[in-house]
């Protein structure tokens, strides 16, 4: 049994198939979607999304898309957070250093997204580039009672280990399976067993050998194969273990 902890099914470039996405995870074991929001824009279609038995959505104001966001768009996630009980988690917010020019805008909504997180006791799912020692260090000071995911990490052991200090779990993904990603493969290999969970980020983050082409849910199966040949782990063993720290993270179903 296989989560995908990441994947952004409410996208546009899935939507000419994403019945036949859904059937082609299923085929190798994906049972559960976790589908972030990224703009206001396109809550409803996650919403949507969140009606099927086999998917938990998070509604949130993505770090990249920030010159979209305006400041009503935190009194709305606010009262959706509440109006929803379904929500499983805020996010995808964060901060991506990539883009020097918006950071105080970033930072801005993410500050906003976090204390909604704490005001509503949900975990958070959080977009960290080049920036992991800033936002490790605003995670500790607001104490999120449920903490959340670093979603698609690629730092270090010493990076990995400021974040699970905190109780966060760190998704793995598609840049794991690149033997050039030889100090992410490192962290991985050093990671406690409960400290990661699987994702796609789908319809980004292509997996090796799949450069150029759409990311879909059913590679999971792929990032798992290859996490587990790196632990010196069976994939039974990963895949149960993250599917497992994926379902406590966010409250989900064992069934």
């Amino acid at each position: 049994m296989l989560i995908d902890a990441h994947c952004h099914l409410d996208f546009a470039q899935f939507d000419h198939d994403r019945t036949e996405v859904f059937d082609s995870a299923k085929a190798v074991g994906v049972v559960r979607f976790v589908v972030p929001g990224t703009t206001r824009s396109r809550w409803p279609q996650v919403l949507a999304l969140g009606e099927r038995a086999d998917t938990s959505v998070c509604l949130g104001l993505h770090p990249y898309f920030v010159d979209e966001h305006q400041a009503s768009d935190i009194d709305s996630l606010d009262h959706l957070l509440g109006e929803h009980s379904e929500l499983v988690a805020v996010g995808e917010c964060g901060i991506d250093g990539r883009f020097t020019d918006t950071l105080e805008a970033q930072w801005h909504y993410f500050d906003a997204q976090l204390k909604l997180a704490k005001q509503h006791s949900l975990p958070v799912v959080v977009h960290c580039v080049h920036a992991s020692d800033k936002v490790a260090k605003r995670l500790s000071q607001i104490a999120l009672p449920k903490a959340g995911l670093i979603h698609a990490f690629s730092g270090s052991i010493e990076q990995a280990t400021k974040f699970l200090d905190l109780g966060f779990k760190l998704g793995v993904g598609g840049a794991v399976t690149y033997e050039r990603a030889k100090r992410l493969r490192q962290t991985v290999k050093a990671l406690p067993d409960d400290a990661f969970v699987l994702e796609t980020d789908s319809p980004d983050m292509p997996l090796s050998g799949y450069q150029g082409m759409r990311n879909e849910p059913c590679r999971v199966a792929e990032v798992c194969n290859v996490v587990a040949s790196l632990r010196g782990q069976t994939v039974e063993q990963v895949a149960a273990q993250s599917s497992d720290t994926v379902a406590t993270l966010f409250g989900l179903s064992r069934a």
